[in-house]
């Protein structure tokens, strides 16, 4: 699944991760470090699976099943609020 932003919505990077605004609401999301990596993952057109292999790199202790987890519910959540389209 390719994902990229929806028209209205703009991202940022922050220190702390990254910033997600909808100019058609008005409203902001910020993404801590680890929702700003998956997210970058999929904009730049990689997988699920490779999105949870980049996290995985970058924090070795995690379980390789919840990294997946933890991915799909990114693109769950940000399918939901519309902020992404596939």
């Amino acid at each position: 699944m390719t994902l990229s932003l929806a028209p209205a919505v703009h991202a940022t990077a922050t220190d702390t991760g990254m910033v997600l605004l909808d100019e058609n609401s008005g409203r902001y999301w910020q993404l801590n470090p680890t929702g700003a990596l998956i997210l970058h993952a999929l904009l730049d057109g990689h997988s699920a699976d490779d999105a949870a292999r980049q996290l995985l790199a970058r924090h070795p202790q995690l379980d390789p099943a919840q990294a997946g987890r933890d991915v799909t519910a990114l693109i769950e959540n940000l399918l939901d609020s519309q902020l992404v389209a596939s």
